[in-house]
């Protein structure tokens, strides 16, 4: 018997399989609002259990990419809300994922009016692709005052709200891959030293209480927070606490029973493996879900979730190009390759256009 294809609960919902669809940056939001295009992409690929979107910002300031959605203004909940419809016909559960971009980013691609904020006046190492001018150095970014925090962490409680009010199902946290809550963590990128920096517990207290305000707002039952250790993705070098570091923050999210915790490994595509000591960290300490993610294949996914290492397996590139992967690792057929040239571009191509079975 599969446990992969096998229905199991999150909190109070029911899904149809422990398959998650990543979240993956596509870039296809013009004008940073959902639209149809997206919609159909979700609605194809719902035969997973659990989709989670690409990141969305819950702010002007921290769309920091060319073309991605926000859920901050009446448009995008309107368009979100055809996403969901869209994805619940078809059985799947989806939750948006809300990624505060903080320092990276450009000015180019933020509205009027926005800023480029960060935890501290440090820039990330890298370029960022502009619609307007094409690749440019991330931006210097402000450092937030505690004022900034503050509109921040209501921010993503708006956004929160908006999401539910958009029918989704929950809301992921994006504490990973360098983006401003990550930003907040690691000692690179935040060099304060007032109460947000310094020890683990000052560079944690932002994201916790992100954490403790969204939960507050829509309930514990609808949130996940997804995490990087060893994730050396938009400037996030490793050092020596790390292990430590994370262990406290295991310890502080378990005490706040959110829904999930979801580990990225990004070691596929040429990261440092996240150690399998972190990993069996999480699952002893975290008593709600953990979704493993990086580089699964059917079988692989198999054995970890009857090993009892997780109790979810998130896939993004597999489902980028498989419309229908379910069915197709269910019944072991080939699967399409994904077209890295379209990832990001606009339009139907390499996005609404894979080929599913007969």
């Amino acid at each position: 018997m599969s446990l992969l294809f096998s229905k199991t609960s999150l909190g109070p919902l029911t899904l149809q399989n422990r398959l998650v669809m990543s979240p993956m940056t596509r870039n296809r939001a013009t004008g940073n609002v959902p639209n149809d295009l997206m919609a159909q992409y979700y609605a194809q690929r719902a035969s997973a259990g659990l989709i989670i979107t690409e990141g969305t910002s819950p702010s002007p300031n921290g769309l920091g990419y060319a073309r991605i959605p926000g859920a901050f203004s009446a448009a995008q909940v309107a368009g979100w809300r055809r996403v969901t419809e869209a994805v619940h016909a078809q059985g799947a559960k989806i939750f948006i994922q809300l990624m505060h971009c903080g320092r990276i980013a450009h000015p180019l691609n933020l509205p009027a009016g926005a800023r480029v904020l960060g935890p501290s006046a440090v820039a990330a190492a890298g370029d960022m692709f502009t619609d307007a001018e094409g690749m440019k150095p991330n931006a210097m970014p402000q450092e937030m005052t505690v004022a900034d925090i503050k509109a921040t962490i209501e921010e993503f409680v708006q956004a929160a709200n908006n999401a539910v009010a958009a029918g989704f199902d929950g809301i992921e946290l994006h504490g990973a891959n360098g983006y401003l809550l990550e930003q907040f963590i690691r000692p690179n990128s935040n060099q304060r030293t007032d109460g947000y920096g310094g020890s683990i517990e000052n560079r944690a207290r932002f994201v916790l209480e992100v954490v403790d305000a969204v939960i507050k707002a829509v309930g514990r039952d609808k949130v996940g927070i997804r995490l990087s250790p060893f994730g050396v993705f938009n400037d996030m070098p490793a050092y020596a606490a790390m292990e430590a570091d994370y262990t406290y923050l295991a310890r502080q999210l378990n005490a706040r029973g959110l829904a999930y915790i979801h580990l990225v490994d990004h070691s596929p595509m040429g990261a440092p493996p996240v150690p399998e000591s972190i990993k069996t960290m999480f699952r002893s300490v975290f008593k709600g879900a953990l979704m493993l993610s990086g580089g699964y294949d059917a079988a692989r996914a198999e054995r970890d979730l009857a090993a009892g290492k997780c109790d979810l397996i998130a896939v993004g590139r597999p489902f980028l190009a498989n419309p229908d992967l379910v069915s197709r690792w269910k019944t072991g057929a080939a699967v399409n390759a994904p077209d890295v040239n379209t990832f990001y571009t606009p339009g139907p191509t390499g996005y609404t256009d894979y080929p599913a079975l007969g």
